[in-house]
């Protein structure tokens, strides 16, 4: 076990949250860089023990003040606030920050798919991100995640309405990643570094299609839930357009099975399963 803090980029949001509670679990120390310390959700994380620190994803300053003395880092960056040359930019004052702290080990959480040449804005602007990762000095782990089981939450009332919208075919697998399984998998990374330094990985938790997802929440919510294809063209956004094309197309390259016989140390959830914990509450 590492004696230094692990820093946390955005450590009460989707991914951080889970970060942080999977190093906490396994007793490490932790340091959450969050934008309002006193926010309800930043003082659940203070009572938990971990140490907050005030910063933004844009602030070079702030984050390389967070990264003083961090064993390791956990990094992420986001378009959807403010545009992909604003996401760019907050990787490059990660970087930068990074480098003036000499942080030993630094996680960046990307996207599967980034190395594809995709067109997807959001893919490029962490592709472009991971060339400069790899061409700096810091040392460094990329992982990839596929699509979040948490979007389908997104369209949680159609579902209880009985449809799940998904631009794909019934019959079309979609890679996908449990937050948790992400969390633990990061954690894992950055509490063993030897073993991942310098390497890009990508993370699936299961491949349901459509129609095995619709089944699946159906059963959890005991009615019938059927999916209804989403036209291309009704998506009106170009970056989630372009997505959507993609995944209709080449899609992720995820080796699931190699993935999972690899690291039979992360739970590696089923969409089943997860849609369970997930919906249960609003059967």
């Amino acid at each position: 076990m590492v004696d230094q803090p692990i820093l946390v980029l955005g450590a009460t949001g989707g991914q951080g949250g889970a970060v942080t509670g999977a190093l906490l679990a396994r007793g490490a120390r932790v340091r959450g860089m969050v934008r309002d310390p006193q926010k309800a959700s930043a003082r659940r994380l203070a009572d938990r023990g971990v140490e907050l620190v005030a910063g933004s994803l844009s602030d070079r300053e702030s984050m390389a003040a967070a990264m003083d003395g961090a064993a390791a880092v956990f990094a992420f960056t986001t378009p959807f606030e403010t545009g992909v040359d604003a996401e760019v930019a907050q990787g490059r004052a990660i970087l930068a920050a990074a480098g003036e702290k000499r942080v030993p080990h630094l996680v960046f959480s990307s996207v599967a798919g980034a190395d594809q040449h995709s067109g997807v804005p959001h893919f490029d602007s962490k592709a472009r991100i991971e060339t400069e990762l790899a061409s700096g000095d810091v040392p460094y782990t990329i992982l990839g995640p596929t699509y979040f089981f948490d979007n389908a939450l997104g369209g949680a009332r159609r579902i209880a309405g009985g449809v799940l919208d998904l631009p794909l075919p019934s019959d079309r697998p979609l890679q996908q990643l449990h937050r948790n399984d992400h969390g633990a998998f990061a954690a894992g990374v950055m509490l063993d570094p030897a073993r991942y330094v310098g390497q890009r990985i990508e993370l699936a938790s299961d491949a349901p299609t459509p129609a095995q997802m619709a089944t699946a929440l159906g059963a959890t919510l005991g009615r019938q839930v059927r999916h209804e294809q989403v036209p291309l063209e009704a998506i009106g956004n170009p970056d989630m357009h372009a997505m959507w094309t993609f995944l209709n197309g080449p899609g992720y390259r995820v080796d699931i099975p190699a993935l999972h016989a690899a690291h039979p140390e992360i739970p590696w959830t089923s969409f089943a399963d997860w849609a369970q914990g997930a919906f249960a509450a609003t059967a």
